[in-house]
């Protein structure tokens, strides 16, 4: 009985290249804006000893980097009545966090009056 040739895994469109594409380092020898976001996050949050949720806002600048990062400051029950805070966040091109502060604090679940 002749057997079945085993057919190859399947994949989905693109997973290939997802694969073989570093994310680790651009074209220039920098790294990613994938590494970078992570790294502003993960050094933040060790600075100040709270979580970096999200990135709000990210762009590349001169000098190197610049973002807003959303912290929660404090957990609450409710969740929509736990603090979180803006911090601005500078990076140097190679992704060494320079500087941050603290641009606001507010409640998870108001908006902003002028949004």
């Amino acid at each position: 009985m002749a057997s079945k040739p085993e057919n190859p895994p399947k994949t989905s469109p693109g997973t290939a290249a997802k694969k073989s594409a570093p994310a680790s380092r651009a074209d220039d020898g920098l790294p990613s804006a994938v590494d970078v976001l992570r790294g502003a996050r993960a050094q933040l949050s060790e600075l100040i000893g709270m979580p970096a949720e999200s990135v709000s806002s990210f762009e590349r600048t001169d000098q190197g980097w610049q973002l807003k990062i959303e912290v929660l400051e404090l957990s609450r029950v409710p969740d929509t009545m736990s603090l979180l805070a803006s911090y601005e966040v500078e990076l140097a091109p190679g992704g060494e966090l320079t500087g941050y502060r603290r641009l606001r604090r507010y409640e998870r679940g108001r908006a902003d009056r002028n949004t």
